[in-house]
């Protein structure tokens, strides 16, 4: 059964993590993705190469799609691109602001080949503002945009990447395939394709929800007083561990005693227990056996009382949860319906039965590195099927494919070849 975006072309002008990532899902739903690259090949191709041209930081965000590798400062390169408009129906681009215009890749030259198109221009900070003009990746959004600050990660005063995955590129990634979905659902009611901009810094803004939000009535003051101490600290010199002691005393306080939402050390293993409401915290409560004075009639919250006594609990639960098993607790927790569930390391995912279960690992073939298995696509259709269309291409693997598609001759093709042109 086709996928739900069958007989879609993109053309994806993208490199590293958001543009790739985006063009990837929409391959999984079936879409046809040929992505062109420089000639050597997009930098994560040359990352950590296990063979030459390959890796897996790349073969992880690019399964599905053709390799047109293009030297698009060459005119020759540029005919082939206006050939192909015609018949694309999406373009993906992640790129400085400035720079599909100078190699005539823009919006607006594209359109006016192909009015239909729908043209997705990923940049790291939006194309308005003072830092528009900035080249910017995961790490620098992350530290522009709060995150970093807000993780509370302080290795000898300095906040710490969030380095288990590049957070910003990944939500980005869904966003770019969000916006082109919703933008060829439109054109299907009105025949006009549109631009989509999407960024870095507004996809990590957008996750953090309730850290970007005021309330006026109750935010505005604490914020102000927060704004203003930072300025004076600041301006006195003050290190960073000083402003980030003042953030979470003014504007994010530290609630003591927490035994319900974090991690626990067992007998054989770690395992997380969460519990968001009070029925599921006494539940946990009424298991370890123990009296938390946070139950009893009239108790409140940030009462100095109640927190030394919730904080004297602490060394108590962590010394109970090391008496069993990963497994003995978590059955317990699972009679009575606590949300739990044990620390994994990725590795051990690849066989996990709840993962294949749900068919989150394919196994495909890839032409120069053999099996791989990877994550499936992270959704599922009942009358439109997701399925990875196959393995990442090899640099240049359907040159010849997609040329002669545009009715280039083998002569042809390798005169490009020898010119510098494509490979």
């Amino acid at each position: 059964m086709p996928g739900a975006l069958d007989g879609i072309k993109i053309l994806e002008f993208t490199q590293i993590i958001a543009g790739p990532f985006g063009g990837m899902m929409l391959s999984d739903m079936g879409a046809d993705v040929i992505k062109v690259e420089p000639l050597q090949g997009e930098p994560w191709r040359l990352a950590r190469q296990f063979i030459p041209g390959e890796s897996k930081t790349y073969m992880s965000l690019n399964r599905g799609k053709r390799s047109l590798p293009l030297d698009l400062t060459k005119p020759e390169a540029m005919d082939i691109v206006r050939q192909m408009i015609p018949d694309i129906d999406v373009i993906i681009i992640n790129a400085r602001p400035d720079v599909p215009e100078k190699l005539g890749i823009d919006y607006e030259t594209l359109a006016e080949i192909n009015p239909r198109l729908i043209y997705c221009d990923n940049t790291a900070f939006g194309r308005n503002g003072p830092h528009a003009y900035r080249p910017g990746y995961d790490l620098i959004v992350q530290a522009m945009s709060g995150l970093m600050a807000s993780e509370g990660k302080l290795v000898d005063g300095v906040p710490q990447v969030i380095s288990s995955t590049a957070v910003a590129d990944f939500a980005t990634g869904i966003a770019i395939a969000w916006g082109v979905c919703a933008a060829l659902f439109v054109r299907e009611r009105t025949g006009k394709g549109q631009k989509i901009d999407t960024n870095l810094l507004g996809t990590a803004l957008g996750v953090q929800t309730g850290s970007f939000m005021e309330v006026a009535a109750f935010d505005a003051e604490s914020r102000q007083e927060f704004t203003t101490t930072l300025s004076a600290l600041r301006e006195g010199g003050a290190t960073y561990t000083e402003m980030d002691e003042q953030y979470r005393s003014i504007l994010s306080p530290w609630r003591g005693g927490n035994i319900y939402y974090r991690t626990y050390a067992a007998k054989d293993g770690v395992f997380a227990v969460a519990c968001l409401s009070d029925h599921l915290r006494k539940r946990v409560a009424d298991i370890l056996g123990i009296d938390d004075p946070r139950f009893r009639p009239g108790w409140d919250a940030f009462d100095e009382q109640a927190i030394a006594e919730g904080e004297a609990l602490v060394p108590v639960v962590e010394d109970l949860f090391k008496q069993r098993t990963v497994d003995e607790w978590l059955n317990d927790f699972d009679e009575v319906g606590v949300p739990a569930g044990p620390v994994c390391f990725v590795p051990e995912l690849l066989d996990d039965p709840q993962v294949t279960a749900n068919n989150l690992v394919v196994d495909l073939e890839h032409s120069l590195a053999g099996s791989v298995r990877m994550v499936g696509p992270m959704i599922s259709m009942s009358d439109t099927p997701l399925e990875a269309q196959g393995a990442s291409p090899a640099l240049g693997e359907h040159t010849d494919e997609i040329l002669s598609a545009l009715g280039f001759q083998p002569d042809a093709i390798q005169k490009l070849r020898d010119d510098g042109v494509t490979k």
